[in-house]
């Protein structure tokens, strides 16, 4: 990947909306943005809307002490990471 390419704010609205992008293209109802060929694969959809319900029920329910020390743990971790190798 290009280290000077340009790629759109991280927002929750552009973090969803590519997950749906991702969803549409997995049914075939988009074509691939790679090949600019339509393509269905039902199972990479199921895990796309999988992944996009898990997300509304954690946003509606919130998350455990579990879930919460998991994301910041793993956060911590890449953040280290990557200030290394930039």
């Amino acid at each position: 990947m290009d280290e000077h390419m340009q790629l759109p704010e991280v927002t929750f609205s552009t973090f969803i909306l590519s997950l749906a992008s991702s969803t549409l293209m997995h049914l075939g109802e988009v074509p691939n943005p790679d090949t600019g060929r339509t393509e269905k694969n039902i199972v990479l959809a199921k895990h796309s809307v999988d992944l996009l319900n898990m997300l509304g029920d954690k946003f509606n329910n919130g998350l455990t002490d579990d879930e919460k020390k998991l994301l910041q743990d793993v956060l911590y971790e890449v953040k280290i990471k990557y200030v290394q190798q930039a």
